[in-house]
C-alpha cells in the first residue's frame, strides 16, 4: 500500500495549481537565500582572536613571583 509514480504525479500536480509555479519558484528562491544567510552567520562566529597579547593564567602569574595585595580597608 505505498504510493505508486500515478499518486506522486497527481500529488504533484495539484500541489501545482494550488500554489502556482511562481509561487514555488519564489518560495525556494527564499529557502536558497535563507540557507546562504545561515552560512555566512556561521562563518562570521569563527573569526580568530587577535594574537596581540598572550592571555594570563594561573600558572604563568605564580612562575613569575607576581602578588596581588589586597588595598581594601577592613574594620
Amino acid at each position: 500500500m505505498g504510493f505508486s509514480t500515478t499518486h506522486l504525479l497527481l500529488l504533484l500536480l495539484v500541489v501545482v495549481l494550488l500554489f502556482g509555479s511562481g509561487k514555488i519558484s519564489s518560495l525556494m528562491g527564499d529557502v536558497a537565500k535563507g540557507i546562504k544567510s545561515f552560512k555566512k552567520g556561521m562563518q562570521d562566529d569563527e573569526t580568530p582572536e587577535p594574537q596581540d597579547a598572550p592571555p594570563r593564567s594561573i600558572e604563568h602569574e605564580a612562575r613569575t613571583g607576581e602578588t596581588r595585595r589586597d588595598t581594601t580597608k577592613s574594620g
